[in-house]
Formats: C-alpha cells, sequence, structure tokens
C-alpha cells in the first residue's frame, strides 16, 4: 500500500503516526494512524516512530507500507527554551512573547528596560536554548537595546541570539554579539511603530531554530535519517493548521488540552469597534499557553483551583480517584473526573487567552477601554488534542464556550452562536505540516477531518 504523506506527532510521551492518500475524486483524505510510547529514553525516536508505523499498518490491514513524503512534528525536548528581553513590558516585550510563543517557544524568562548582571544569572539558570531581544520602535530609543546587547555578549557562545528591535540599532548589535561566531539572527522589528506588530518573519525564524536544535534533543539524533522535510514545533504546526482553517472559512479558536497544559490558539482582528478603543495592539494569529492547566501531570493544580471541598461534594470518592489517577481513564468514574478538569481547563483557557473591557476615569469623565484579545467575531472554536478528539462527551465540554459571553459580560469572549468543531481523528497539527509543503492537499483535510457538533 502506498500514500501520498505520512506525518509524526513526536510528543514527550506519544508518537503518533497519520497516513493520507487521495481518494477517488482526488481530494486529500485521512487514511489511518498508529501510535506508540515516544522512546527518548532509549536515546532514539525512530524506535517509537517504527512501533507506530507497525501499529499503523495493523490497523490498515497490511504488510508494507510506502510514502511519498514523510513529515515531523515535535514537542518531545520541551519546545525550545526561550528568553525574551525588550524596552518596554507593554510594547516591545509583549510582541516578542507573541512571536515566540506562536512559533512553539517555551519561554523562561521575560525582562524589560535594561538588563543587570541579577538578570544574567536568572537567564544562565534558566538555559535557554534561544534568546530574543528587542527594543525600541525603528528610528526610537536605541541605547537600551545597545546595553542589552553588551550584557548578553557574556553569556555561552552556543546560545543562539534574535535581534527583532529597533533597525537603527541593528548594525551596532550585530557587531557586538557576533564574536566567537555566535549564531545571530537580525530579523525586522517585531514593534516597528507604536500600534503596529509584526511577529511572523521572528516566528519563521524561530521556526528554524527549533528544527536545527531538536536534533540536539535526547533521542533526536537521528530522526533525520527517517523523515524527508525539517522538524517544525507541534504549536507551530497546530497554528498553521488554525490559520488556514481562517482562510477557508472564518474566524478562529482552536483548544488543545493536554496532560500538562492547555493550549489556546486564535485566527481573528476582533471587531473594528473594539479595535478603536484597544490600548495597545493584538496580532491577527496569538497563542497562549497555561501551563498550570492540564488533566494529568497538571491535575492537582487545576484540583485545587476547582476547590478540593467542591470537587469532593461532586466526587466523594476523590481521594480514590487521585491515587488511581492516569492519562488513559479506566473506567466511568475515572472518565467523569478527567471530564470535570477538562471542562474547567476549557473555560479557563479562553477566558485568559480573552481581553475584556475596563472603565477608566478621567477629567472629561467615564471612559470605556479594551485591552488583550478580542474574540467577539470568532464564529468557530475546534476542540483537539487528546480528550477534546478522543472523548464521545468532548461536546459536553464543548458547549461551554456558548453561554460565556452572557455570563462574563465584559470579557471579550466569543458569542453564543459560534459553531463547534471537533478533530476526530486528531490530526490538526498534521494538516498544519502538510500545509508547509501542499497547500490545496492541507485544504482537502480541514474541510474533512472536523466532526461540527449539533448542540442546541
Amino acid at each position: 500500500m502506498k500514500v501520498e504523506f505520512l506525518t509524526a506527532e513526536i510528543g514527550s510521551t506519544t508518537t503518533v503516526l497519520s497516513a493520507f492518500s487521495c481518494d477517488a475524486s482526488g481530494s486529500m483524505r485521512f487514511v489511518g494512524q498508529g501510535e506508540s510510547y515516544t522512546t527518548v529514553n532509549e536515546n532514539d525516536v525512530t524506535i517509537g516512530i517504527d512501533n507506530a508505523l507497525r501499529n499503523l499498518k495493523r490497523s490498515l490491514g497490511c504488510d508494507n507500507l510506502e510514502w511519498s513524503v514523510f513529515l515531523a512534528s515535535s514537542s518531545a525536548a520541551g519546545g525550545l527554551r526561550m528568553t525574551v528581553h525588550g524596552l518596554v513590558y507593554d510594547m516591545t516585550v509583549k510582541a516578542a512573547r507573541e512571536a515566540a510563543l506562536g512559533a512553539g517557544g517555551v519561554i523562561k524568562l521575560v525582562t524589560a528596560g535594561k538588563l543587570s548582571g541579577r538578570d544574567l544569572k536568572k537567564i544562565e539558570a534558566a538555559n535557554p536554548k534561544l534568546i530574543l531581544l528587542a527594543g525600541g520602535v525603528d528610528y526610537g530609543e536605541k541605547e537600551t537595546v545597545v546595553h542589552n546587547a553588551e550584557i548578553l555578549r557574556e553569556l555561552d557562545q552556543n546560545i543562539p541570539i534574535i535581534f527583532a528591535g529597533n533597525v537603527a540599532a541593528a548594525d551596532d548589535v550585530l557587531e557586538i554579539i557576533s564574536t566567537n561566531g555566535r549564531d545571530v539572527h537580525i530579523v525586522d522589528n517585531v514593534y516597528p511603530r507604536i500600534d503596529e506588530l509584526n511577529v511572523e518573519p521572528t516566528r519563521q525564524v524561530i521556526r528554524e531554530v527549533f528544527s536545527k536544535n531538536i536534533v540536539n534533543g535526547p533521542g533526536m539524533e537521528k530522526v533525520y535519517s527517517v523523515i524527508d522535510k525539517p522538524i517544525i514545533p507541534t504549536p507551530a504546526a497546530v497554528m498553521l493548521a488554525t490559520e488556514l482553517f481562517s482562510q477557508v472559512n472564518d474566524d478562529v479558536i482552536v483548544v488543545d488540552i493536554g496532560g500538562a497544559t492547555t493550549d489556546v490558539d486564535s485566527v481573528t482582528d476582533g471587531d473594528p469597534e473594539i479595535a478603536s478603543i484597544l490600548l495597545a495592539p493584538e496580532p491577527r494569529s496569538k497563542r497562549t499557553v497555561e501551563g498550570d492547566l492540564g488533566i494529568y501531570v497538571n491535575a492537582s493544580h487545576v484540583i485545587e483551583q476547582i476547590g478540593r471541598d467542591e470537587l469532593g461534594k461532586e466526587f466523594p470518592d476523590l481521594e480514590n480517584i487521585l491515587r488511581n489517577l492516569t492519562p488513559y481513564p479506566k473506567n466511568d468514574r475515572d472518565e467523569a473526573f478527567s471530564l470535570r478538569l477538562a471542562a474547567y481547563c476549557f473555560e479557563t483557557s479562553i477566558r485568559r487567552h480573552a481581553g475584556i473591557i475596563k472603565q477608566l476615569y478621567g477629567p472629561t469623565g467615564r471612559t470605556e477601554v479594551a485591552y488583550g484579545k478580542d474574540l467577539t467575531a470568532v464564529k468557530s472554536v475546534i476542540g483537539t488534542g487528546g480528550i477534546l478528539s478522543r472523548s464521545k462527551f468532548s461536546s459536553k465540554i464543548m458547549k461551554i464556550i456558548r453561554t460565556l459571553s452572557a455570563k462574563h459580560e465584559k470579557e471579550l469572549l466569543p458569542k453564543s452562536s459560534v459553531r463547534l468543531f471537533r478533530d476526530r481523528n486528531y490530526i490538526f497539527g498534521a494538516v498544519g505540516l502538510i500545509s508547509t509543503v501542499d497547500l490545496p492537499s492541507a485544504r482537502d483535510l480541514v474541510e474533512s477531518s472536523l466532526e461540527e457538533l449539533d448542540i442546541t
């Protein structure tokens, strides 16, 4: 049997292989899937890929499987550890964070203003694989970013640095930090003018650095012996698929509830009326990662936020459930508990992602202003990841969003008429991967892979 595309999503614990081929009409379609544990501990992730491939063949009922292109994304190394440094937090630092999160970076430290010796020690303790330096609008203040470049020059020369700040300081920064052969990337300013974000050039470089860095992670050395294109971060692949959906359909949010984190990707310009009172610009494509919202690794954090006493009323056998908690529910009781945690993660992550309207009082009286991402123009919400893709009860979780805007009127949340979709085959990241080499095929898959949930 031969397929057009084989994709691998190499996670920290699980490796998932998905196969895609054209149907009789010539449209690209999902064929089948196989998974296995990621074999980082064996120092060779290709073992896990081979195991998943065997399971894929078994599910397809074939002994031999060939493919034209093999693509991969990964979060097996925990993402790309980064630190971000800018001039003013609400401007250049925020823009740099948006670029990093949208490309799959895991931000371990953020600073604003001039770096100090103490900051340098914090950066060293964070052990970043990439540093993002920004600061100043184009042809504006450059003293701070030049100072910061001089401080960063003292760090390990193996850590690459991206400069995405004031274009007038680019030559000075390059001269300062490119000593001893350090890998330096000069890209367009993430905040070139007041009220303008420009994050995509930085995101592209972050993805490239990730691809180079990932092969140095435990067990990743052999991965390029089996795939045909550079690896990209799994979160970046999901963002690419989210952007593709918005091109084909409309403004969208994608929510991925995992064992350790809950990630939210949105693509929307928001409502023009809200934009007119927005205090700071927001990117059209935004990603947030809630590191305390997970239904397995971080279940204890979610339990504390809900309230152990409150959960005890719903689950009198709570202590027994917690003693036997696993990533895969073993019975109906375990599944009910996982669904309860997932519902909290779903609602909380979207509310954290969304902006808010506030009232300010000044000489002219009361004025309404908006902060953060406006989701009021979103027309579709997509659920992906383990529980939202796999559980038959995912609709019970997702329908929560239809009541949020009425309960929290000042928050910039989607309206009750929003459409709900489920990534039924857990291939949203794979669709993003395929979009990097075959956009028409990825569009086919966006249309065919999502199940609209009929929730009245």
